[in-house]
């Protein structure tokens, strides 16, 4: 079972304190982080890099309250949901049960309890295998669960331990828009993750690790987000569209043919360029769904007719979104 923080006071009025936090796992052992003072404002992203074994996840456990430090303590930590390096998937629960049992330990109300686990599932692409045995789904799939635990109560810290680890492209942009979400809201989120690139653009501060120390380093200024690209830069819209994305995955092109509104995939083999064609009134949904995946960029959006974008397949691609999804 997940061990959850649960502080009582509103947690937008002060900040995280770590003060003088230390750890190690016996008297006579090496410390494996000491020291460490820190103070994080309500709506700071952190990430936190170092080698392996360099206690990034030490000191993530501690934040959330899942460790007691050796030295110190961490005062002002709110309402917590953290999402731990492994989840124990052996558990003798369907993946909506174990929610509802989760939904109430964080202290939703009743009523509220199936509302908010039918969105998280829904929104991380896990509402088919709501009632399957935990024992049962994959990593990923068990993943998506630990991930939906830590956000029901849409907490005020949220610690994330490698929690991109094993997710489809489209539950990674879904995870990096719930970090988004919490952060605007004035919520703090620090994580780990091995991807250099995750959330680079948002990251607020970066701690790394050496030795037994922490160097706090700001970050540099935020580039513009992708996601306030609107289709309406490509002028008035035909009745079809076709959308040029890079970036995606193999195994996500079965879910694009799947949207709703698009007519047809075009990939080319080795996958880079693909090009999806859309009706007109689902051109902005498409758009948005696409740029809320990780790792997708949207190149150009044009009328169907477009020779430059939307021309005969070339040799090795293939047309139509049955074969796309091959």
């Amino acid at each position: 079972m997940l061990l959850i923080g649960r502080g009582t006071r509103p947690w937008k009025d002060w900040p995280v304190r770590l003060i003088s936090v230390g750890k190690r796992y016996g008297l006579r052992q090496p410390w494996i982080i000491k020291n460490v003072s820190q103070e994080i404002a309500a709506g700071r992203l952190i990430r936190l890099a170092g080698p392996n074994g360099s206690g990034k996840s030490t000191l993530l456990r501690i934040i959330a309250g899942a460790m007691v430090p050796s030295a110190g303590r961490v005062a002002g930590r709110p309402h917590t949901g953290y999402v731990p390096e492994r989840f124990p998937p052996a558990l003798a629960f369907s993946a909506h049960e174990y929610l509802e049992h989760m939904g109430r330990i964080h202290g939703l109300p009743p009523t509220g309890v199936r509302a908010a686990v039918d969105e998280w599932l829904e929104r991380l692409g896990a509402a088919d295998y709501a009632r399957a045995p935990l024992r049962t789904l994959s990593k990923g799939m068990c993943q998506k669960v630990a991930i939906a635990q830590a956000l029901l109560a849409r907490p005020g810290l949220l610690v994330l331990d490698e929690a991109w680890t094993g997710l489809d492209q489209a539950a990674r942009g879904a995870l990096d828009a719930a970090v988004a979400e919490r952060v605007a809201g004035g919520g703090i989120v620090l994580f780990v993750d091995h991807d250099p690139a995750r959330l680079a653009d948002r990251v607020d501060e970066e701690w790394r690790f050496a030795g037994d120390s922490i160097a706090v380093m700001s970050a540099p200024a935020r580039q513009s987000p992708r996601a306030g690209w609107s289709a309406a830069e490509a002028g008035p819209a035909p009745q079809t569209a076709t959308i040029e994305v890079t970036g995606l995955e193999e195994a996500s092109l079965d879910r694009v043919a799947g949207l709703a509104g698009v007519l047809t995939v075009v990939a080319n083999r080795p996958l880079g360029r693909v090009l999806v064609t859309v009706s007109d009134a689902a051109s902005d949904a498409v758009l948005r769904e696409l740029l809320s995946w990780d790792g997708v960029h949207v190149s150009a959006v044009a009328p169907r007719a477009d020779q430059s974008l939307s021309g005969q397949p070339q040799p090795g691609e293939t047309r139509g979104a049955a074969e796309a999804a091959r």
